[in-house]
């Protein structure tokens, strides 16, 4: 699996850890607050914001945030106002990065993002750079060993689905981003059990990967731009196989 659905997959695996949880918390409620902001408190409406509090209840996140962050965005409470940005760049091997980014502070970010693309193998580039390798997408994974592919597909397409991805372990439904609640629900409502299900920036091509080294460095330059507090997503074009992951833990 390519990209962005593969980080995404192996930061379901480990788990979000309880230290963290204050962070996950605080990167939700930014994208809640400015959700809000740019398309109103209604999530019937407004589909970032509907999708931005399923983000949130699937972490746990109590209505009280939700409900909060919903009121600083609109300005019926007092709150930070966050500006967007995204930044392109290279990682190890040549592999596209996206990182999108919520902050208060632009010239703080730019530079705590470029600091570490070139700390861990990477560089930054010019804007647009890389952001024609990839396409906006709604993304709903299946573990490949509870589902079958037929019957996945036949219930995908019949629900408007774009395509069926199959990997090695994992089964890739992708649908453009008008389509994804309706294809999640109508999958749902089947019985069909996504292990992961989001809007994503999808890449087009893939940079695959298979000796130890660039893949260890780009799964850890993709954790530390995660983890800065300003960045909300980070989209790659990499591919890396299934026993490579396993072997590298």
């Amino acid at each position: 699996m390519s990209g962005h659905s593969k980080w995404s997959t192996i930061k379901r695996k480990k788990g979000a850890e309880d230290a963290k949880r204050g962070k996950i918390f605080s990167k939700l409620n930014k994208e809640i607050m400015v959700a809000a902001r740019l398309g109103g408190a209604d999530p019937t409406g407004n589909p970032r914001l509907r999708a931005a509090i399923a983000a949130a209840r699937a972490q746990n996140m109590p209505k009280d945030n939700i409900d909060r962050a919903i009121k600083k965005g609109t300005g019926s409470a007092e709150g930070s106002n966050y500006e967007e940005i995204i930044y392109e760049g290279y990682g190890p091997s040549g592999v596209a990065l996206l990182v999108e980014s919520l902050t208060d502070n632009k010239n703080r970010t730019v530079s705590d993002v470029r600091h570490l693309m070139s700390k861990y193998g990477g560089s930054m580039g010019e804007a647009g750079c890389v952001a024609w390798m990839f396409d906006k997408k709604g993304v709903i994974v299946f573990d490949k060993a509870e589902v079958g592919e037929d019957e996945l597909l036949e219930a995908a397409l019949e629900a408007g689905a774009e395509d069926l991805k199959v990997e090695e372990s994992e089964l890739e439904v992708l649908t453009d981003v008008a389509s994804f609640e309706p294809v999640k629900t109508a999958l749902e409502d089947q019985g069909f059990k996504p292990i992961l299900a989001e809007i994503q920036m999808h890449p087009k091509t893939t940079v695959r990967l298979e000796e130890e080294k660039p893949a260890q460095q780009v799964l850890k330059l993709m954790e530390m731009l995660e983890d800065h507090d300003d960045v909300q997503h980070v989209y790659a074009n990499f591919d890396i196989p299934d026993s490579l992951l396993e072997s590298l833990g």
